[in-house]
């Protein structure tokens, strides 16, 4: 009997043990999804509120139409040269593999069908978003990140001035203006350039491009294409924004929010351009 006591001990020692390290092994996951749903519901609600607030100032004819036209020149204007660029190179790569997979197995004017659906429906849109991250997107979160560093953020507040009036609304409204309009010019550029590699390259003429092209055009395709960069336009200064003003830490602060929000960013596009097809193409 006495001899048994300490092996029942043991026994009860291993297992308090063994059923710590499992509870552990549940908690550890079910806190780290925890923790990432309470962070995204975080900055749902502060975009959210970020929303409201841009809102609010058009309403109140609170922005000025000189920092709109500012924002549209660095945001658009600006952008056009490494947009185009991006189109030229997408719809070359789409010609030459397009016309690498189909000669010999079907028509080859086939292949404007192909350049033009993909530059328009998916290449367009998504490549010039990713760009703008990029370009405009990083930018945004760098200023506004140092401004809050800096407290100048603070001074807005201090001197009665409201900061989403002047900081926010105009970048916001600047790209949903400026995001269709190179999207729409990533589209020309990219199908003009499939068009002249295919010629180049295969020795397919520009009719018999343009022939493949309207056989299987729909006009909705344009819609859709403009309809993800109005979504791309709003999701991509909105989250700058978002991120810039949560920036803490000094210099340091900026480098690591920066890198988070074109993070952010780049997600949010390729998440909200997989959620297009089975609301729009179905």
């Amino acid at each position: 009997m006495g001899s048994s006591v300490p092996g029942q001990l043991f026994a009860h020692v291993a297992f308090s043990k063994t059923a710590s390290v499992n509870s552990g092994v549940v908690r550890r996951p079910l806190a780290a999804v925890g923790r990432t749903a309470r962070t995204t519901a975080e900055h749902a609600g502060e975009m959210a509120l970020l929303l409201t607030a841009s809102v609010k100032s058009v309403a109140r004819l609170q922005v000025s139409l000189r920092s709109v036209l500012q924002q549209i020149y660095v945001m658009g204007v600006q952008s056009i040269p490494i947009v185009v660029v991006t189109a030229v190179l997408a719809g070359i790569v789409t010609s030459q593999q397009g016309g690498y997979q189909f000669q010999g197995a079907v028509p080859l004017y086939i292949l404007g069908s192909i350049v033009v659906a993909s530059v328009v429906l998916e290449l367009g849109p998504v490549l010039t978003a990713i760009v703008l991250v990029g370009r405009v997107g990083a930018r945004i979160t760098a200023e506004l990140g140092t401004m809050k560093v800096s407290e100048q953020i603070d001074a807005f507040h201090a001197l009665g001035r409201d900061p989403i009036a002047i900081l926010a609304t105009p970048r916001i409204i600047a790209g949903v203006i400026v995001v269709p309009v190179l999207v729409g010019i990533a589209n020309l550029v990219g199908v003009l350039a499939g068009m002249v590699a295919a010629q180049m390259t295969l020795g397919l003429g520009y009719e018999s491009f343009l022939y493949g092209a309207r056989l299987f055009w729909h006009n909705w395709d344009l819609f859709y294409s403009l309809t993800k960069a109005v979504t791309f336009g709003l999701a991509i200064p909105v989250i700058s924004i978002h991120m810039g003003l949560r920036t803490r830490g000094g210099a340091a602060g900026v480098g690591r929010t920066t890198t988070a929000s074109v993070m952010f960013m780049t997600l949010t596009i390729l998440i909200l351009d997989a959620l297009f097809p089975p609301l729009l193409l179905q």
